[in-house]
């Protein structure tokens, strides 16, 4: 096949939703069209030892949701698909936020009796912001939901963004029978007690009286509803959707593998293949000859048994090829990867190449952190990689003086994942972690117990912000270093961070050192 068939029939896209959605199922549900796992894992059952294939790590199977994104890829109907499994809680919504970097398009999954909550609006804040297209996917229809309308103008309102109904459900909850496809004009039945996919009955005409022999009195009301859908709203524009301007909708029960082949049939039709991507210094076309990629995640300890370091490299133009010299810009130094890998979750097998929209998983010794780029030789630099301020901080303390080393590269590594930070105290040289969210640390002391075999405690402490420090004038930095000595610390890579303990301490920092600038992420021009 050629270099440009194989960029062309690659999809990669995220699934995001508020938690509860039914993201994870509906990623199950796709792995099983693709031939990529045979049982669906029950999610959450704690009475049938299955866990969902996406949730890989132990304390997503013991809570029953996603605290990492997960890859995983797979083939159909003669297309490459690369789903990016993300967590939902808003304590990890960082992950996702550079997840959805390293994709071409989105789902997103709304649950049909809950419509739109805060969290899918941030995450399509960010979809807007990269104008990524989205498709939305309204799940659990089999249960009560809203009224289909009020849905869709609710999606219109708080996503801000122009819908198109691809497909219309036939009531819902008990009563729900099905949903009429419109993108391809048929009627698909629903029938919980039947898994199997309903081909679908052919309407191009929904005059047809044999409509009401499968749905009966509802066929009034079907078309009707029909009816003033057309008349609201325009033909579908693939062209309005690849912009980011238009959300195509469907409708489902990702439980009962109710609509999901429907929506994957439509996807692989409409989902843009890979797309230029910029960086610092120019586009970067995917057809281009040249390799290129970018660290958009890394994962410690991705196998506990071997104590392994994964960095997921998105690949954005030429072909990747295993052994191949690679130039890390960031180091300046070449590599050449041995063991690169594809992902099915947890699994991993060793590949020889790969192609623009392929994520790769590149062992790593601690060579790599979050946003790195790997080149053929070029230097350019990826951006858009988003970093986040600490709102939460605690004192991190050895619980068992035995395993003080295991602790130590237990938070070395679980730091370089991205979704914590670790200051060093100038003034009692105590460890302090900094999360977005209070879930973090319980996840870090979870892990840190499990995976490395080491024991911490969490102490509180009075914290507001950590403000990086900056300025021409360095005996400016050197006052301001003196005068607020108990107030300053170190991040992972030795700079100077002010650890503001109030709003107002800030304030009068600021207001006293004009020369010095605070900023509340570490990636900024040093």
């Amino acid at each position: 096949m050629s270099f440009k068939s194989e960029i062309e029939r690659r999809k990669t896209f995220a699934i995001v939703s508020h938690p509860d959605a039914g993201k994870t199922t509906l990623t199950e549900k796709l792995l099983l069209f693709g031939g990529a796992i045979h049982v669906a894992g029950a999610v959450k059952s704690n009475k049938i030892k299955k866990t969902a294939t996406s949730d890989f790590m132990e304390i997503e199977r013991q809570r029953g949701i996603s605290v990492a994104t997960s890859v995983m890829a797979f083939e159909y109907n003669g297309y490459k698909v690369n789903i990016l499994d993300t967590p939902g809680h808003q304590d990890f919504q960082e992950d996702t936020f550079r997840t959805l970097t390293a994709v071409d398009s989105v789902i997103i999954v709304i649950d049909g009796a809950k419509g739109v909550e805060p969290q899918t609006e941030k995450l399509m804040e960010v979809c807007r912001m990269r104008k990524t297209p989205v498709i939305v996917f309204i799940n659990k229809m089999d249960r009560p939901s809203k009224d289909t309308f009020s849905l869709i103008e609710e999606v219109e309102d708080q996503l801000k963004i122009a819908t198109r109904p691809l497909s219309w459900p036939i009531n819902s909850g008990p009563e729900f029978k099905g949903v009429y496809n419109i993108y391809d004009s048929s009627l698909q039945l629903f029938n919980p007690n039947v898994q199997e996919i309903d081909p679908g009955i052919k309407f191009e005409n929904l005059n047809d009286p044999g409509l009401e022999k499968h749905i009966g009195n509802d066929a009034g009301t079907l078309r009707e509803e029909l009816e003033l859908l057309e008349g609201v709203y325009p033909a579908f524009s693939e062209k309005d959707y690849l912009e980011g301007n238009t959300a195509p909708v469907f409708f489902g029960s990702a439980l009962y593998n109710f609509g999901v082949q429907e929506l994957l049939n439509t996807f692989l039709k409409i989902a843009p293949t890979p797309r230029p991507r910029p960086s610092n210094e120019r586009i970067v076309d995917p057809y281009e000859q040249a390799f290129s990629g970018f660290v958009f995640k890394i994962h410690a300890n991705i196998d506990p048994n071997h104590r392994s370091r994964i960095a997921f490299v998105k690949v954005c133009s030429g072909k990747f090829e295993r052994n191949k010299p690679y130039t890390h810009t960031r180091l300046g130094k070449e590599f050449r990867i041995s063991s690169p890998t594809a992902f099915m979750a947890a699994k991993k097998e060793i590949i020889d190449e790969a192609y623009p929209g392929d994520i790769v998983g590149v062992p790593d010794t601690g060579n790599f952190i979050i946003g790195d780029t790997l080149t053929d030789g070029e230097i350019i630099h990826y951006k858009g990689l988003p970093s986040f301020s600490p709102e939460m901080f605690r004192y991190i303390e050895n619980a068992d003086p035995m395993k003080s080393k295991q602790l130590a590269k237990g938070i070395d590594q679980l730091m370089d994942e991205g979704v914590a930070q670790l200051f060093t105290s100038q003034f009692n040289n105590r460890k302090i972690i900094g999360c977005v969210g209070q879930l973090q640390f319980e996840v870090i002391q979870y892990r840190l117990e499990h995976e490395y075999g080491a024991k911490c405690r969490f102490e509180p402490i009075q914290m507001y912000k950590a403000c990086w420090i900056k300025s021409d004038d360095k005996q400016a930095i050197e006052e301001f270093k003196k005068r607020k000595s108990q107030r300053m610390a170190t991040d992972k890579f030795g700079r100077d961070v002010f650890m503001a303990d109030s709003p107002f301490m800030l304030d009068m920092a600021r207001g006293e050192f004009e020369n010095i600038d605070f900023h509340f992420t570490s990636e900024f021009d040093a």
